[in-house]
């Protein structure tokens, strides 16, 4: 008898030759040069059912310049492997060719040149169109939200949450899961869930008095003759990433065994297909494939992957669909009793100049960016240099965010914490309030100035360092490295934990730090409560407007060994 992975690989081939996979249509529109939307939309429906995955939102209304990162570091076996490969061998990995429409939405190779050819990306007005379009020919469609969707722009934070609430309604979202969300605070959080018109879904997170499941642990659907069951994981690492005195009435954690007693459970109350609807990052979702039995669909967040094919892990597809609204994932399945026997994926590229703007979605949009239009669209100074976040150490949003604390408040070292989230500008584009916002902005940005010892940076440095290179994904968080102002380091990524970091120097002496010394030190985003200190995109609006123009210079400040 073949076996499930064996039915996975000839469909992943299958949908190659017919070219439904994310690589085999983008390769016919690399082969034109020309980009149209009926090409983008082209997907020879298979099977029953269809799922359309959406994550890692970040609260983007407007198309944007995003780029992929430079640098994604894999451990051990994990090396070499998707997501942890970049530029010119992620192309050759997936028979891309470069400097192609392709190359350019996945990889950060030629990103300048590439993106002034072919636009920019996303808009929640173009996710609708595509949805609406997938919904046309599949009406049962099952759209589902991976999570870090309401946090992430200056509309979102003014509104807490509530423009894209109402986004995602119109939209059609059907089930969601959370990270960021919990950072407008439990009752925000309660207050929103009690009007979704679909489910918030976490089996992952518990009330602490009493230990009991808060949320839904997962939904029933029922497609194409087929018995589904989604299933809901939140973000694990809540209380370590995010500030835990924001929602000190819950507790999260990955719960691996209640994963299995969740999948278990649907499995005996009929289930044919279970999809895990999970935050949890790449490497923690790929163990839990490994390790959990009976999960069919495993749709990936949090570490903002986006991967043209599904990696197999066993029987498990596991689905990684990007961020910023840059993709739109389509799975279309074929199951037949009670299995999963083949599929058909596409990784649809939201290229804002080629597909259509949802008419309905585009009004909803300005409608609720009206009032703030003015404030929001306000230049405050341009940029010479391109701007990126993304990448596990250096990135040139974070060097001006640095920058602005040490000149700002006056101190000798910045921090800035490594989070994942934040659009691009291209060299020449003028840096409106937005553009800030949309990489600083959280309801905890207060921007702190305080002394630390040497002692005290490195003990801060390997602790981060070790919640992203730990050996095992379990105790990975998925975020980047803090990045340093003024403070340059070597990092050994493959040694034991506290044992990373060497070589640090302050760079405007060149003198090594000295653990004893005290150190003036801002930086912004600290998850403890009760922080002082203006907020973080005043002061880089306040450094932006008094150079007028940024000019970065290459950063060559950390040195990265182990690899």
């Amino acid at each position: 008898m073949i076996s499930r992975r064996a039915f996975f690989q000839a469909s992943l081939a299958a949908s190659a030759l017919y070219g439904a996979s994310g690589v085999g249509s983008w390769s016919r529109l690399a082969a034109q040069q020309v980009l149209t939307e009926e090409d983008l939309l082209r997907f020879e429906s298979f099977g029953n059912v269809s799922l359309i995955h959406v994550t890692d939102i970040h609260a983007q209304l407007k198309p944007l310049w995003f780029r992929e990162p430079e640098v994604n570091i894999g451990l051990g076996s994990a090396a070499g492997q998707p997501p942890f490969v970049t530029g010119r061998a992620f192309v050759d990995m997936f028979g891309l060719t470069p400097g192609t429409p392709e190359a350019y939405a996945l990889t950060h190779d030629d990103f300048e040149a590439l993106g002034r050819t072919y636009g920019r990306m996303g808009g929640m007005d173009r996710v609708a169109r595509v949805v609406r379009a997938i919904r046309a020919e599949r009406p049962d469609a099952i759209l589902l939200d991976g999570g870090d969707t309401w946090h992430g722009s200056m509309t979102s934070y003014l509104t807490r949450g509530q423009d894209m609430v109402n986004v995602m309604n119109l939209l059609g979202v059907d089930a969601m899961t959370s990270h960021w969300e919990w950072t407008f605070g439990q009752a925000r959080v309660q207050e929103i869930v009690d009007d979704l018109p679909f489910a918030f879904l976490g089996q992952n997170i518990f009330e602490r008095e009493w230990d009991d499941p808060e949320f839904d642990d997962y939904a029933w659907f029922e497609r194409g003759g087929v018995r589904i069951a989604v299933i809901g994981q939140a973000f694990p690492y809540m209380p370590i990433s995010n500030p835990g005195w924001m929602f000190p009435d819950y507790s999260f954690g990955i719960r691996e065994r209640r994963m299995q007693e969740m999948v278990d459970e649907v499995r005996a109350a009929g289930a044919d297909l279970v999809v895990v609807l999970s935050h949890n990052g790449f490497a923690t979702d790929r163990q839990m494939a490994r390790r959990v039995r009976g999960i069919d669909i495993l749709l990936t967040g949090h570490t903002h992957d986006a991967i043209p094919e599904p990696v197999i892990e066993g029987e498990t597809l596991l689905i990684a669909s990007g961020s910023h609204g840059k993709f739109v994932t389509r799975l279309d399945l074929d199951v037949r009793d009670g299995r999963l026997m083949g599929f058909r994926h596409k990784l649809i590229p939201i290229f804002a100049d080629v597909i259509a703007p949802d008419p309905e979605m585009a009004a909803l949009i300005d409608a609720e960016r009206a009032p703030y239009r003015s404030d929001l669209e306000e230049v405050i100074g341009h940029t010479d240099t391109l701007l990126y976040r993304r990448g596990n150490f250096n990135g040139t949003w974070d060097d001006l965010i640095t920058e602005a604390i040490m000149t700002e408040r006056d101190t000798e070292i910045a921090m800035s914490p490594g989070v994942r989230w934040g659009a691009s500008l291209m060299p020449g584009d003028a840096i409106t309030r937005e553009d800030i916002h949309n990489v600083t902005s959280m309801t905890y940005g207060q921007c702190y100035r305080m002394e630390m010892t040497g002692e005290m940076l490195k003990t801060t440095m390997e602790d981060v360092a070790e919640n992203i290179f730990n050996p095992d994904p379990y105790f990975q968080a998925g975020g980047d490295m803090v990045r340093m102002g003024g403070l340059g380091y070597r990092i050994d990524v493959s040694a034991p934990q506290g044992a990373r970091i060497s070589d640090m120097v302050l760079l405007a002496t060149g003198e090594a730090i000295d653990p004893a010394r005290a150190y003036v030190v801002g930086g912004w985003g600290s998850v403890n409560e009760g922080v002082e200190g203006p907020q973080i995109w005043d002061v880089v609006e306040n450094h932006i407007r008094k150079a007028g123009r940024i000019t970065l210079p290459a950063n060559s400040s950390v040195q990265v060994t182990g690899l």
